[in-house]
């Protein structure tokens, strides 16, 4: 199954649909959807390591739009639909928490948040929800969202042959390690708020 995802997104590469995609998945990670958008942006950047650049931009503008969105979710609808999503990844105890760390630490929590596997659907909602300056906010989500898939891109288009050789003879370790890392984020992320 693992081998058939991973074909899949690296055949999309070429198909006109896969940028709509990867856009999606990268908005709706930023806003409630638990899925990274690397899970699509690191084979299809394999696959076409020329075109990681345009992937990377892709990933970045609509992980901030999205994260415009969850901001959107805390500062207008949190007392319904921002605390379900809240509840839902297990921080609704940690919410006052968070919200005072944000009038002293906001951008250092976005910036390092952004670049982190710590679930940025938090950072997002919780910055509507504390009131952080929206064009802030979106300053240091472009930064730190930038700098996060720019990283993946400058690995995929210098070593993307490299890469690509050891995932496929590894694809199962691999994705394991990623699962690892996600999970990573979300115990780090209930243990830090």
């Amino acid at each position: 199954m693992l081998r058939r995802i991973y074909d899949w997104c690296v055949a999309a590469a070429d198909k006109p649909y896969s940028l709509w995609i990867m856009g999606a998945v990268s908005f709706a990670e930023s806003s409630f959807f638990p899925v990274p958008p690397d899970v699509m942006l690191v084979p299809m950047s394999l696959a076409r390591p020329q075109r990681a650049w345009l992937y990377a931009v892709v990933c970045t503008v609509t992980s901030v739009l999205g994260g415009v969105a969850g901001y959107a979710i805390g500062a207008i609808l949190f007392d319904s639909i921002g605390q379900w999503l809240i509840h839902l990844y297990g921080y609704g105890d940690r919410v006052e928490q968070f919200r005072t760390a944000y009038a002293e630490y906001g951008a250092w929590i976005i910036l390092l948040k952004g670049l982190t596997p710590i679930p940025y659907k938090i950072v997002t909602i919780t910055s509507g929800f504390a009131g952080y300056n929206l064009l802030l906010f979106v300053l240091f989500s472009i930064i730190a969202r930038g700098g996060r898939f720019f990283i993946v891109a400058i690995l995929m288009n210098r070593y993307g042959e490299w890469i690509r050789v050891r995932i496929e003879k590894h694809l199962g370790l691999w994705v394991a390690a990623g699962v690892g890392v996600l999970l990573l984020g979300f115990v780090i992320a209930l243990r830090m708020f």
